[in-house]
């Protein structure tokens, strides 16, 4: 069982994810008038995201989203018991980071933004979304492994930097269509404090199964195994 350490990690490494893309969504609605828009948010998430990771990798793996902690139990590189609390410490630290925006931010920009969950554009099905989010979190998930889990790749010494630059360049090629989620925890938090739960499952669907392929993927084909 992994320790009170590494919960932590994974609980506070997930808050600045969330904390940071939702407060950017936020910022830039009329209300607030931040500016910045898709690049600021993109840049919110990625820089967040890049810094947890170097922050806590070395503590707790640096997961910060069940679909990652997922596709690494699918590799057997986590343990399920571990998997499990890796998840609800990631999903509390999404809601926690929801419920201090919630409390932040006035009320017209909350209700502008819907606190920043990500969803679809309206023109876009079911199955779009699903094959976006199923993209964006492969792309995310493959760049995990080949800067943090392979060797070769962590010769290069970006750690975190590729992983943030991942999520920023998904938000810049895809948020306008599905929110560029690629992560259920970052899905839940505001879900659950705002009460909306539209589209949520395809947000656990879509990310779960592309993080799962890209891992089975980089395990048995790319990855050196010797």
């Amino acid at each position: 069982m992994k320790g009170v350490s590494a919960v932590a990690a994974e609980f506070i490494g997930t808050f600045f994810l969330c904390f940071a893309g939702m407060a950017a969504i936020l910022s830039a609605t009329p209300t607030v008038g931040g500016g910045g828009g898709l690049v600021a948010i993109a840049f919110a998430h990625g820089l967040a995201l890049s810094i947890a990771v170097n922050a806590f990798g070395g503590v707790s793996g640096g997961h910060f989203n069940p679909a990652v902690t997922i596709g690494m139990l699918s590799t057997g590189r986590i343990p399920v018991a571990n998997a499990i609390i890796y998840i609800g410490s990631q999903c509390a630290g999404a809601t926690t980071a929801a419920l201090i925006c919630k409390s932040v931010f006035p009320v017209a920009a909350v209700a502008e933004a819907n606190l920043g969950i990500p969803l679809p554009a309206p023109w876009v099905s079911g199955g779009t979304l699903l094959l976006v989010e199923f993209v964006l979190t492969f792309l995310l998930m493959t760049a995990i492994f080949g800067t943090a889990v392979d060797e070769r790749g962590k010769a290069v010494k970006i750690g975190g930097f590729g992983v943030g630059l991942t999520v920023a360049f998904d938000i810049l090629a895809a948020g306008p269509v599905t929110g560029a989620s690629m992560n259920p925890a970052r899905s839940f938090g505001p879900a659950l404090v705002q009460g909306f739960w539209t589209w949520h499952p395809y947000y656990w669907i879509a990310p779960v199964a592309g993080a799962v392929v890209a891992a089975l993927v980089y395990q048995n084909v790319i990855l050196d195994k010797k």
